[in-house]
């Protein structure tokens, strides 16, 4: 892409070299920071000013007033933002005519000791500063205006969603406040990863590119493997190769992974995602079911300091027991109709009078689950494990116990979108390649998101899997949901976007 620069961009340049001129190195490699702006901010007071005598803090100019001898800036670091105070006569003649050349969004230190204004403003009043970066593009501040007694107004924001999704790190800049999403998301993975490794179960790595892609109905990324000359596949799940670690003698496993599939794009899909799957030995989906409700009732605890979280006004609460409910009452309940044991042309006659509308070659297993999304999800707003699913939607579970027909598998729904998916295994070697070549002949019959027969995976079924349960959670979709947003876009800091044509605007 070709160079652009407008006047104040060029500006700036012709500023760089002037500084330059000045002697003054205007990307110098390190700087003592020795406090953020919260900790000032938080930790100041007139009586504990002798704790802050010193002070060295560090960041990005979001706002410049200048009063002659005299001028006031406010810093963004990570944690927020300070106001700063030069004089020139304490911070030196050549230091303050660098000072007179910066511009919103450079990057600065400065060392001095923290007071309180007149106004009652916590500032740093600075014996000497550095420019540590000096910005020559244009960045997209909000517009400021400092009143006389220094109360701060913002307005203009960066607002365009898709610049901000294109261009992460300059909407992280003009909207600190979406940090807390990432800081709250990072929070969750590493309290799961601590729930985990407390009860002794071990974290592993899996491959990513794949001969094979399983563990899922979905259709994958493929890819060629130049050394080998061999087609691969970006994985759509994890299941079969931690399965496999099961089947090798790890009696609980997990990892939490970037998968991807080759689908459709919307609020709640993004062709990479991240996403956590654990599998433990000797134990069964009733089993993860108590064990899903306490890790979620944990998180929710660690993240928000209560059992209650407010999604787009609704108040959903973690408080343990989730509601258990089966898959075909719920249908019942939804839609008046009794859906259990219908063929395939049943089931299409039953969506039409349901009026969902679905595809008359779709299997039994795709429309079950378009009338279960249609008529059903919407109304699952606080946590529901949903149970007991049809064998045709799940070639992955053990048939189920009592209920012939039926496997155990629950699917936990919150504020209507599924956030985690758990079986009891099959282990049955006998019923789990008649399962998996059911699948080859749906996907023969036109279904490129029915599975495809694993060899090595049933080879390792038959060495012998002892009774395990699985669970896969959605961590986007989990933390959309702990941080009240309604787009995965919002939680993932690099979403794949259409690429830009030529002549689209930058920042």
């Amino acid at each position: 892409m070709s160079e652009t620069r407008n006047e104040q961009e060029e500006q700036r340049r012709i500023k760089l070299a002037e500084i330059r001129a000045m002697g003054v190195e205007p990307y110098p490699p390190t700087f003592g920071k020795t406090h953020d702006a919260h900790a000032i901010l938080d930790g100041f007071s007139p009586d504990a000013a002798a704790d802050y005598a010193t002070v060295a803090v560090a960041g990005r100019i979001m706002a410049l007033r200048r009063m002659g001898k005299a001028t006031f800036c406010h810093i963004q670091d990570q944690s927020g933002r300070i106001q700063i105070y030069f004089k020139r006569d304490d911070v030196g003649e050549q230091a303050y005519d660098v000072l007179k050349k910066l511009d919103l969004g450079d990057i600065i230190g400065a060392e001095g000791y923290v007071f309180s204004t007149q106004t009652g403003e916590t500032t740093v009043y600075a014996r000497s500063f550095t420019l540590l970066t000096k910005s020559v593009a244009m960045i997209p501040l909000a517009k400021e205006e400092v009143a006389d007694d220094g109360t701060v107004t913002r307005y203009d924001a960066f607002a365009d969603k898709e610049q901000r999704y294109r261009k992460r790190y300059l909407d992280l800049i003009a909207n600190p406040n979406i940090k807390n999403t990432f800081v709250t998301r990072s929070k969750v993975i590493s309290a799961m990863r601590r729930y985990f490794d407390d009860r002794g179960w071990l974290e592993v790595e899996t491959p990513i590119l794949q001969p094979l892609y399983g563990g899922a109905t979905a259709r994958p990324f493929v890819t060629h493997h130049n050394a080998l000359d061999v087609e691969l596949y970006l994985r759509i799940a994890d299941e079969l190769y931690l399965k496999r670690l099961i089947v090798g003698g790890f009696e609980g496993v997990y990892e939490i992974s970037k998968n991807f599939r080759n689908e459709g794009m919307d609020k709640t899909h993004n062709p990479e995602f991240t996403s956590m799957e654990i599998y433990v030995a000797y134990k069964d989906y009733l089993w993860m079911m108590d064990m899903t409700e306490h890790l979620l009732n944990s998180l929710v605890q660690e993240v928000h300091g209560g059992s209650t979280v407010s999604v787009d006004g609704t108040e959903i609460s973690f408080a343990m027991p989730f509601r258990r409910a089966r898959m075909f009452d719920l249908f019942e309940q939804y839609t008046g109709m009794q859906l259990r044991g219908l063929s395939r042309q049943e089931l299409v006659e039953a969506a039409g009078v349901i009026g969902v509308s679905v595809d008359p070659t779709w299997s039994a297993m795709k429309i079950l689950d378009e009338i279960f999304s249609e008529r059903v999800e919407e109304h699952l707003v606080q946590p529901t494990f949903v149970m007991d699913y049809p064998v045709e939607m799940s070639p992955l579970a053990k048939a189920h116990r009592s209920e012939p027909g039926l496997v155990e598998r629950f699917e936990l729904f919150i504020n209507g979108k599924e956030i985690a998916n758990a079986f009891s295994e099959l282990n049955d070697p006998i019923d789990q390649r008649e399962r998996l070549e059911e699948q080859a002949r749906i996907r023969a019959a036109g279904d490129d998101e029915a599975m495809i027969v694993d060899e090595d995976f049933l080879h390792a079924i038959e060495v012998g899997l002892p009774p395990t349960a699985g669970l896969g959670i959605g961590i986007d979709r989990l933390v959309m949901l702990l941080t009240d947003n309604t787009s995965i876009r919002d939680v993932v800091f690099f979403p794949q976007m259409r690429p830009e044509r030529s002549g689209d605007h930058h920042a």
